[in-house]
């Protein structure tokens, strides 16, 4: 309907940590997932899930989970419709979909989370689960954080005018035949964040497939952010917010909001980074979830130079 989706033999060729990569079935899906951890201890490291955000992949990742992985055992997916797991059918693609699918996914992996982390709409992910019981880990990092609605979205005309965008198979096509070096330059530039030339590579390559395409609108059109804020008062894991203060497409103002909403809350600021802060300074993203890892009793090294 959308056209072919990524093939891995040839555009997963030369992705990040290739050989940390495997493909499960879980939940009716064929998940592309990357488990990466410390060598000699595998099997009794901590297990810490890393989320990526609408439009992304596990690429996301490539320089922070190996950082991570030094003391966790890191669970890195390519969440439905996205990089090279199964596009569902649209309902698929809602927010509590996703939840039960990562759900499915990590009792087929037979592993329960001590830690959570999730870029942009894969901090709301984790936080939905964490509200439902689903997963239950020390706390949850919100990276940049989509855990409110985005200006627009609530809308009565937003939600089908996107609807409608993923139902036309035209759509999806269109934008990725648009998506050249220098759109992609552009998109990036948007979220106010700077990348190097091979994180530009890899969001090309994503946005120039139709099917990821598909998933990433149809993550948009399913997505009700409305309903989680009525509930993330009650979350009970505590919530730590790494937000960089350069952010152009979640602004900084939201992540204060929710300082006031959920009772264990906290934020950190990275000076001059944007949305996709975890990319640009992987090492600063590393140590402040180590922190958060050591105050919780999760990581025992109290002093760990990671440069």
């Amino acid at each position: 309907m959308f056209g072919e989706r990524l093939k891995w033999d040839l555009d997963g060729r030369d992705w990040p940590h290739r050989g940390a990569s495997r493909f499960v079935r879980a939940g009716r899906l064929r998940w592309h997932v990357q488990l990466l951890g410390p060598a000699r201890r595998r099997e009794s490291a901590p297990v810490l899930l890393l989320l990526h955000g609408t439009g992304a992949s596990s690429h996301s990742f490539r320089d922070l989970a190996p950082l991570l992985a030094r003391h966790f055992l890191c669970v890195v997916p390519d969440l439905p419709g996205h990089g090279f797991t199964d596009l569902p059918p649209l309902r698929g693609l809602s927010l509590p979909a996703m939840a039960r699918g990562l759900h499915a996914l990590l009792r087929e992996l037979s592993l329960a989370p001590s830690l959570v982390a999730g870029h942009s709409a894969g901090a709301a992910i984790l936080a939905h689960m964490c509200l439902r019981n689903q997963i239950a880990p020390a706390a949850a990092i919100a990276l940049n954080g989509a855990l409110l609605p985005y200006p627009g979205a609530s809308s009565p005309w937003f939600a089908p005018t996107v609807k409608l965008a993923v139902w036309n198979p035209v759509v999806p096509r269109i934008f990725a035949a648009r998506a050249d070096e220098p759109t992609v330059r552009r998109l990036i530039a948007g979220t106010g964040s700077t990348l190097d030339p091979r994180g530009l590579e890899l969001y090309g390559r994503l946005a120039r497939n139709s099917v990821h395409v598909a998933g990433a609108l149809g993550m948009m059109a399913g997505w009700d952010l409305l309903s989680l804020r009525r509930v993330l008062p009650k979350l009970e894991v505590p919530l730590v917010q790494l937000v960089g203060s350069a952010d152009r497409a979640i602004r900084p103002y939201q992540a204060r909001q929710i300082l006031g909403q959920v009772p264990d809350a906290e934020l950190i600021l990275f000076a001059g980074l944007g949305h996709l802060a975890h990319e640009e300074d992987p090492l600063a993203t590393a140590e402040a979830i180590l922190t958060v890892a050591r105050k919780r009793g999760l990581v025992a090294q109290p002093n760990v130079n990671l440069s």
